[in-house]
């Protein structure tokens, strides 16, 4: 039987990609059209600049800490705990540009609601089993630089 906590990652995984395809299906042409095409472009070259950074084995889809990862505090590291989230609200913002509606944005905000319950329950993983995490989190923001 799965464990309830392994749910509730699988849960907010779903919903995730959820919002994503929400977001690609209903609004695939705002990707490509200008300016929200900056948008997209600097997503991608953030995530290719975030693999270069971290160590592969670190990257989980579910938010779960797996038993070879490693704390990577180089690169965006260094100033977000989670800059893959912080990449896909980028990667996303497309939409909120060139359609701007109720729609959009509640599936956006409702993106970003579950990429913060995601980085705090990996941060509760992190925190009860390493305090250089607990010293890392004092002096770094959650996912969007100097500000959260």
């Amino acid at each position: 039987m799965i464990e309830r906590s392994k749910i509730y990652s699988y849960f907010l995984v779903i919903c995730q990609f959820t919002c994503i395809a929400l977001l690609v299906y209903f609004n695939h042409s705002n990707f490509i059209e200008a300016p929200s095409s900056f948008f997209f472009i600097v997503g991608i070259a953030f995530f290719v600049y975030i693999m270069l950074t971290n160590n592969i084995n670190n990257f989980n889809i579910i938010p779960e800490i797996k038993k070879e990862a490693t704390l990577v505090t180089r690169g965006a590291y260094r100033y977000i705990r989670h800059p893959m989230y912080f990449g896909i609200l980028i990667l996303m913002f497309p939409p909120l540009i060139n359609t701007i509606s109720t729609f959009n944005l509640s599936i956006y905000t409702f993106l970003a609601l579950v990429l913060i319950l995601k980085a705090k329950k990996e941060e509760q993983l992190w925190e009860n089993s390493s305090q250089e995490y607990v010293q890392y989190k004092k002096r770094t923001k959650m996912i969007i630089p100097f500000v959260i």
